[in-house]
């Protein structure tokens, strides 16, 4: 699951996918109706990958947040919490025990549930496969290549 795709646009509901670059901002494509459109540069614009959520020790990235969910749920949607918002803090401290009470406000606990929903009605949800670091490069690579010690040069031995 890449976030760094998936925006939340301050003032307009659900969430969008990156398309493009435009001249003054970037091209869009909301998730609920598939419409696209242009998000100009002075609007608030977040990829959920910059997107954290307070605990008591550091800051939790809503990629854990929302695994959390996903693991917790066994892959199904999360419950509705409209008006319950005593259920929906005891929800919230179920999937995330260590949030911090105090900054988290219940807004912020309901737009993660209604994205998590989002994000697995639309199958953009995904944790089977770990995203991999790069790998350094193996003791063979190094190997073959070795600095000329006369001119610092890289020389090839192969």
């Amino acid at each position: 699951m890449d976030l760094k795709e998936i925006m939340a646009i301050a003032g307009k509901p659900g969430l969008y996918k990156l398309v493009g670059q435009a001249k003054n901002g970037i091209i869009v494509e909301s998730i609920i109706d598939h419409k696209r459109f242009q998000a100009f540069t002075h609007e608030k614009i977040s990829s959920l990958e910059e997107i954290s959520i307070f605990t008591q020790t550091e800051d939790k990235p809503l990629k854990d947040i929302l695994k959390a969910f996903y693991e917790k749920l066994e892959a199904k949607p999360a419950p509705d919490f409209k008006n319950d918002n005593a259920g929906l803090k005891e929800f919230f401290n179920e999937m995330v025990p260590d949030y911090d009470k105090e900054r988290v406000y219940v807004s912020h606990m309901q737009k993660i549930v209604s994205w998590y929903n989002l994000l697995l009605e639309n199958e953009l949800l995904s944790f089977t496969e770990e995203e991999s670091l790069p790998e350094p490069d193996s003791p063979d690579d190094a190997a073959e290549t070795s600095a000329d010690p006369d001119t610092g040069n890289a020389q090839n031995e192969a």
